[in-house]
């Protein structure tokens, strides 16, 4: 019956993208509206942003400009952001998974498109997705995804006739230090598998009264987006330094939580600790009482929102929470608006909850909507933006449309992406950067070695051969050279290169493709994944890394996810409908 099924989906897929093959995209202008001068500001910074659809990541100007770009193998996982000095860090789409928003892995790239780190997580069912953030000491957190089975979810109360898939997927978050140019150690964690509460199995040792606990998270409540294993969907991450706590959005709550990041780890894992006092429970929740029986539908405020943060301090509205909300399912018709609230908190970080009513504000702050409302909606994705003048930076990421709004809700400037193309222009998020001079060149044994290219064989037999490609380029100034070779490589398999090292290569000639075959380990159903690292022999600082990935035969159900994805790569028009099953948000 199951195989029955998933034929009868392949065949929909199928016919699907057939249809979508014969279609044309509609070309979306890029237009630019001039900011007004009138008002007296005079903010020129520039926009970060990488397309969803595409391997490229711009810096945009205010007048319609790509003032710089850097290029990337992959597609992002979801988020970019700027670290200073031209340098990015941007999240990868290296994973397999199709749960909207995978990622895998995060790569910090100089403006001259060196990566100098490249951290993957995507083993033993742990992905990281969506979104990330620069904590101050240099560390990053990271929205992940955990993979519990069905036998694991029910034990923790799930009732079994509401688990779609084959797999309970709960979000979690890591702190990654960066260690090494490939390597991180995560140093801290939060799971909430460890702050569950449930009404439904009066048996197992989490049942309670939801409604005495808004602290702990119902694990029976939750609607699935498109009905898949990923149960809450975090989708944004922010970091408060005032109160050492962190911010995330849960799409499929359709809530806000924040929690305590002072935490260790094992007190994140419980319900005491940190300058909380509360270890890893959710100190705060707003968008939908009913996730904690503190209200009915009428109650809800949240519409499968995105990009949830706190306004800067020295910003007008600083402390506050900006929110883009989608307004999927909206009552009174489907509309986006942005969200400004004030939450109840102390001095010390301390949200205020009074005993039986649901989390304040009930009003919010400000918001911005269209006129009409309904000229103004996007679905999935987007991000909202408070600027230093008090005006509000938006990204309708299904339109691919950025525009900036005055408090008064006046549209001041607004600009369309056209990349990588019209159709497929949809933005995950934006980052407004302020007027900044472009990094001086490196004065000392500037970079001369470039690589391209990455490798991903899945469904490989143990033992079996399989063959991939990557680029070296020399992109120093003309008429120099450049010695190379292949420094080091995956100590699994059994690998050879063709060539493995070059000599007096010059930029006139371009790049050079080196040849790469691979015999797999004789193991079944094993993840392998590593790096190529190449060097130039005359300045071993200059070096680049290769991502390999390799995977012996996949489950039934991983070949059915990788029959989707290649729909996807062999039918990009399809996209604008094949996107609906299989959601990228």
């Amino acid at each position: 019956m199951k195989q029955n099924k998933k034929s009868h989906v392949i065949i929909f897929l199928i016919l699907l993208v057939m249809l979508g093959s014969s279609f044309t995209c509609v070309s979306s202008s890029m237009n630019i509206t001039p900011r007004n001068e009138q008002r007296g500001r005079a903010i020129n910074g520039q926009i970060l942003f990488s397309p969803l659809y595409g391997t490229t990541t711009y810096l945009l100007d205010n007048t319609g400009n790509i003032n710089h770009t850097w290029s990337s193998s992959y597609t992002p996982g979801a988020a970019t952001y700027w670290l200073g000095n031209g340098t990015i860090l941007r999240t990868i789409r290296a994973g397999f998974s199709t749960e909207g928003g995978a990622g895998g892995g995060v790569q910090k790239v100089t403006w001259y498109g060196t990566v100098t780190w490249d951290f993957r997580y995507n083993t033993n069912g742990d992905l990281s997705h969506h979104d990330i953030k620069v904590l101050p000491n240099g560390n990053v957190i990271m929205i992940a995804w955990e993979t519990k089975t069905i036998t694991q979810a029910i034990a923790a109360g799930r009732n079994p006739s509401t688990i779609p898939g084959n797999s309970f997927m709960p979000d979690h978050i890591i702190e990654v230090k960066p260690t090494g140019q490939s390597s991180g150690d995560i140093v801290w964690e939060w799971h909430a598998w460890d702050h569950l509460i449930q009404d439904y199995d009066s048996l197992k040792a989490n049942y309670g009264v939801v409604g005495n606990h808004p602290e702990l998270i119902d694990i029976n409540f939750g609607t699935f987006y498109m009905s898949t294993d990923d149960w809450l969907h975090t989708n944004s991450i922010d970091y408060n330094p005032q109160f050492d706590q962190i911010l995330i959005s849960v799409h499929n709550f359709n809530e806000i939580w924040i929690i305590d990041h002072s935490t260790t780890t094992e007190e994140a894992a419980g319900h005491i600790g940190g300058n909380s006092g509360k270890g890893g429970d959710l100190l705060y929740r707003w968008g939908n009482p009913q996730a904690y029986d503190a209200g009915t539908s009428s109650d809800k405020k949240l519409y499968g929102q995105h990009d949830t943060t706190w306004i800067k301090p020295d910003y007008p509205g600083a402390g506050h929470i900006l929110i883009f909300n989608n307004g999927l399912n909206r009552p009174g018709g489907q509309y986006s608006s942005i969200d400004e609230i004030s939450p109840p908190v102390d001095a010390y970080g301390n949200y205020y909850l009074e005993p039986g009513p649901a989390y304040e504000p009930e009003n919010l702050s400000w918001r911005y909507t269209a006129n009409p409302p309904t000229n103004f909606y996007s679905y999935y994705i987007s991000s909202a933006e408070r600027l230093k003048d008090g005006d509000t930076l938006i990204c309708d990421g299904a339109a691919g449309k950025f525009f900036e709004v005055t408090p008064e809700k006046i549209t001041v400037w607004q600009w369309t992406n056209p990349y990588p193309s019209p159709g497929m222009n949809d933005v995950f998020k934006i980052v407004y950067i302020p007027p900044i001079e472009p990094p001086e060149p490196p004065q000392n044994n500037p970079p001369d070695l470039q690589c391209e290219g990455n490798m991903n064989w899945t469904s490989i037999p143990p033992g079996g051969t399989v063959h991939g490609s990557f680029q070296v380029e020399n992109i120093g100034n003309p008429n120099s050279t450049l010695n190379w070779t292949v420094d080091s490589y995956p100590n699994w398999g059994t690998w050879s290169f063709t060539p493995m090292s070059g000599g007096n290569l010059t930029p006139e000639e371009g790049a050079h493709t080196v040849q790469v075959y691979v015999t797999a380990p004789n193991k079944k159903n094993t993840e392998f994944q590593g790096f190529i690292r190449v060097v130039n022999t005359d300045n071993q600082s200059d070096n680049c890394l290769i991502p390999v990935y390799l995977k012996t035969p996949l489950s039934q159900d991983l070949y059915f996810q990788q029959f989707r994805i290649k729909i996807f790569e062999r039918f990009p028009n399809a996209f604008p409908i094949l996107r609906f099953l299989l959601d990228f948000n």
